[in-house]
């Protein structure tokens, strides 16, 4: 069976490309974590991450442009999430400053792209939104 990419047009998006990566990478740095951190910080670090992409692609799947607004700001919040995460994983020790900055380099990039995502659509909208300027020259009959 052919999937209709049309359908699942969002594996196209950069910045849900880029927040897949995230999501290995964090994954891979959770390893490092010990283990009694398992339940705690890993688990919180695995939803956030994890709910980057997710609301990248189930926002493109709505059909309303404010539905798809709303997931791109939950991403976002998502992915500050992380870095807050991270950032404290740095300063109990758990991964080294190397770490936090190829993390942050990655979260900046995805943050950019989500930026731009949010910009098309809110322009998107308020195009929709804006009534039409155009008015035709009116007919005159002579008699």
């Amino acid at each position: 069976m052919e999937l209709d990419e049309d359908l699942f047009s969002y594996r196209s998006l950069k910045a849900y490309q880029q927040a897949k990566q995230l999501v290995i990478d964090i994954y891979s740095l959770i390893a490092l974590f010990p283990k009694e951190e398992t339940f705690a910080l890993c688990d919180q670090l695995r939803r956030a991450v994890i709910s980057v992409p997710s609301n990248i692609a189930e926002g493109m799947g709505r059909a309303s442009v404010k539905e798809q607004i709303h997931f791109i700001e939950i991403s976002f919040g998502s992915l500050y999430e992380v870095m807050s995460q991270i950032e404290i994983a740095k300063e109990l020790g758990y991964i080294t400053v190397s770490h936090l900055t190829n993390i942050e380099t990655l979260v900046c990039d995805i943050a950019k792209l989500l930026s731009g995502l949010r910009a098309k659509r809110v322009r998107s909208l308020q195009q929709k939104n804006t009534p039409i300027t155009h008015n035709p020259s009116p007919i005159t009959h002579h008699p």
